[in-house]
């Protein structure tokens, strides 16, 4: 008996399917640095700070970069001296700069604005400039820029409040953007200052169900940290990342607040880490941030 057209065409496309190789996987080398630009360098871009961050960033084989508390002289400045270094690919086209305080007389970075940046190795596309819910204190935001020719990840900085009231508003806006991006089919990367430890409560609801360890269990969201694997540096939590260790965390190791996030669904943990490298003592003999280097391999499908 001669089998319909429909079972014959399904048979011919499950077979093709079955014969498919598994789509391959790509890492992405993403470094995130708080440089503390007015708390510690009052806007300085000739004290050590600059051709640290160039270093490191270079160094590190990135091919994104996001920087927080960052001066718009110095914004300016990495720009000159990642084209010198033949970082970029496209040297007009590659870095993203967004005021979280604007310039004024008076204020923070000698009167320039202060803010988030992001760089890319590929030319950027436009970019999404989202305002976080108001904390009464600065003008947070979430800043995303997608290379330019669609052949990776959305890339966004921000560097969420320490106003206790607003930190799990502005965390749920930056995760539920994240969410948008993945449902309109993009990959997203998200680094930046959260300023919220991955055991706090209000993280389970954004750390995926596979993350589940005496240091971060309880997690009902769907998103990978790229340290959260690392079996020698309390897995589920990852190392410090503040410069010096206030001996915090669920390991004692010290707190952890600077992150590296991507949807769980093409995350392929097996190839991905991170890393929290101390601060360059290159600036007037002593560390040049309060923060140290996060730095990750993130592999998606």
């Amino acid at each position: 008996m001669r089998k319909p057209s429909w079972i014959l065409a399904f048979v011919v496309v499950l077979a093709s399917l079955l014969a498919a190789p598994a789509q391959a996987a790509t890492s992405y080398r993403v470094w995130h640095w708080n440089v503390a630009g007015n708390t510690m360098h009052k806007g300085s871009t000739t004290d050590g700070l600059m051709p640290a961050a160039v270093s490191s960033i270079t160094a590190s084989g990135a091919v994104f970069a996001s920087v927080n508390e960052l001066c718009q002289q110095q914004f300016d400045t990495l720009i000159q001296r990642l084209r010198s270094a033949g970082w970029p690919e496209d040297p007009a086209n590659f870095a993203r700069f967004e005021a979280t305080i604007p310039g004024r007389t008076g204020g923070p970075c000698q009167g320039k604005a202060y803010g988030i940046g992001l760089f890319s190795k590929k030319p950027l596309g436009a970019a999404d400039r989202i305002t976080l819910p108001d904390d009464g204190n600065e003008v947070r935001k979430l800043l995303c820029a997608p290379p330019r020719d669609g052949s990776g990840p959305r890339f966004c900085t921000t560097h969420s409040t320490f106003v206790d009231a607003y930190r799990l508003p502005q965390l749920t806006a930056i995760f539920d953007r994240m969410d948008a991006y993945r449902a309109a089919g993009e990959r997203v990367i998200v680094a930046g200052d959260f300023n919220a430890a991955p055991d706090f409560a209000r993280m389970n609801r954004f750390y995926s169900t596979q993350v589940d360890t005496p240091n971060n269990d309880g997690n009902t969201g769907h998103f990978r940290e790229v340290d959260d694997a690392d079996p020698a540096a309390c897995p589920g939590y990852g190392e410090t990342t503040l410069q010096t260790s206030d001996g915090g965390g669920p390991c004692g190791k010290g707190t952890k607040i600077d992150m590296i996030f991507t949807h769980d669904t093409e995350y392929v943990a097996a190839s991905s880490s991170g890393d929290a490298k101390p601060a360059p003592t290159t600036c007037g003999g002593k560390a040049c941030s309060d923060h140290r280097i996060l730095t990750g391999i993130v592999t998606l499908r």
